[in-house]
């Protein structure tokens, strides 16, 4: 599998695209720098995205940082070990601490692989991904565009990437994910690197960031 390593593979993915779609060269001169958004696959990066999830980026991040700052390093261990004062004094939601507690598990007793995912194709990637209670399919796209570099994938149900969509295209209104799933069919093979332009685009017109968090590892811990 191909995979979006380095901004060369942006570079060769946004000609690509322009040549399938002549539309999308306006698209990308209004949406400025692209980037990469490559983080490191495992526990802390999966943890970003859960938290990312129905809050504004302010907010993910203070609620992440808050996290990162209890429970040092964050492994699926500790996690469960800080138990539930760590995410009440994080600013979790119920929601979101049943998730996290859920991955963790899946990770200690059940031997989810986060690295081991990345190698996979997106289908069974994504299905291993849902079985855990709490992590729907936008979670696991986000996962595998940001730590797998998976160069073919669109999540059609990100607010920030229909809006994008349906300004740049002039559609009027916003579409929705299965509107927005068939107009991104003709960007294949290169969907990922089209999700990353319209983030960006989004970022340019509402000056605001559309992107959901891609946090680098910044310990050498394997988790």
């Amino acid at each position: 599998m191909r995979k979006i390593m380095a901004m060369s593979d942006i570079d060769e993915g946004l000609d690509a695209l322009c040549l399938i779609d002549p539309r999308l060269t306006g698209v990308r001169g209004a949406a400025g720098a692209v980037p990469l958004r490559l983080s490191e696959p495992g526990f802390f990066s999966l943890v970003s995205i859960i938290v990312s999830q129905q809050v504004s980026r302010a907010s993910a991040d203070a609620i992440f940082g808050r996290l990162t700052a209890l429970v040092d390093p964050l492994t699926p261990g500790a996690l469960l070990a800080a138990g539930e004062e760590a995410y009440r004094t994080a600013g979790l939601s119920r929601p979101k601490q049943r998730t996290l507690t859920a991955l963790a598990e899946a990770m200690l007793r059940d031997g989810l692989d986060l690295h081991g995912l990345c190698a996979l194709d997106a289908p069974e990637a994504i299905r291993r991904l849902t079985a855990v209670p709490g992590i729907g399919p936008w979670t696991a796209e986000v996962y595998l565009l940001f730590a797998a570099g998976h160069p073919d994938i669109f999540p059609a149900r990100d607010v920030a990437l229909q809006s994008a969509v349906g300004h740049a295209l002039g559609l009027g209104e916003r579409p929705d994910e299965k509107r927005l799933i068939a107009i991104a069919e003709s960007w294949q093979p290169w969907r990922g690197v089209a999700s990353r332009l319209f983030w960006a685009y989004y970022r340019q017109i509402n000056g605001k960031e559309g992107a959901p968090p891609s946090q680098r590892l910044k310990r050498s811990v394997e988790l």
